[in-house]
């Protein structure tokens, strides 16, 4: 689980909540249905504009379970196994590696086509596509929740021009001055609370996931191509650790 974003959010929500009870503890007077419905309706509404249904469908799923969830192995995880998983091939050969358990599906997905003979070639096509695929999903889920969080702080304005158009037009009726005007203000705090707490940060953590699955990925499809072409574990400790930030790569050569 990637601590970083559920601390992020439970501490947006509790300085909200800290400034509430701070304004006296009264959480009714932060609550008006219509500025919910002008929020949440309008924006959803103006996403789905933006995107085909099927985007919407599987990019929000995506968002929720990437931007709390990590990588099972990170690149110099990745690495450690590639070579336990050489070390295990050049004793027993290929075969030897099906009794293998091996925790990232992308990596066991490689290792059983070298186990059932699939040619090199292959073998790079498919897991290039499959990478790519997943890339692109991620790169949707990451659009639509920003395209979600640049529509809320807007239809929050709209909510607050409705309602000072209300507030305007009913000031002889000091009955209705009040709601209007919470109207008017909770729809702007809506939006602002919606796009910057919740949906601008889960796009740009999408956008950083995106970036450290291209780097996991294409460093998978690289050690599964070196061991189809059985290569020492040496070697391919030693070609793979290019993919590692420059200290990481001093601990794993300490390490071996």
């Amino acid at each position: 689980m990637d601590i970083a974003t559920a601390a992020g959010l439970l501490g947006g929500v509790g300085v909200v909540v800290g400034l509430i009870m701070m304004d006296g503890g009264n959480f009714a007077a932060y609550f008006d249905k219509h500025a919910v419905l002008v929020i949440f309706g309008g924006a959803t509404a103006a996403t789905m504009t933006r995107f085909p249904f099927s985007v919407i469908a599987h990019g929000l799923p995506m968002g929720i379970k990437f931007a709390f969830g990590g990588r099972a192995m990170h690149p110099r995880a990745l690495i450690e196994e590639l070579t336990k998983i050489a070390d295990i091939m050049r004793k027993g050969g290929p075969m030897a590696l099906e009794s293998v358990e091996i925790p990232d599906p992308f990596l066991a997905q490689g290792i059983r086509y070298i186990v059932d003979g699939y040619d090199k070639e292959f073998i790079r096509t498919t897991m290039e596509t499959d990478r790519d695929i997943f890339l692109q999903h991620l790169d949707e889920g990451s659009k639509v929740y920003r395209a979600y969080g640049d529509c809320a702080p807007a239809w929050g304005m709209i909510g607050t021009i409705v309602g000072m158009v209300t507030m305007f037009a009913n000031m002889s009726d000091p009955s209705k001055l009040g709601p209007a005007m919470a109207t008017a203000l909770l729809a702007t705090l809506y939006g602002a609370v919606i796009a910057n707490m919740f949906c601008l940060p889960i796009a740009d953590k999408l956008h950083v996931k995106k970036e450290e699955e291209d780097i996991s990925r294409t460093l998978i499809i690289d050690g599964v191509l070196l061991l189809r072409d059985a290569k020492s574990p040496s070697l391919i400790r030693e070609m793979l650790v290019a993919y590692l930030p420059e200290h990481t790569r001093h601990e794993l050569a300490e390490a071996a």
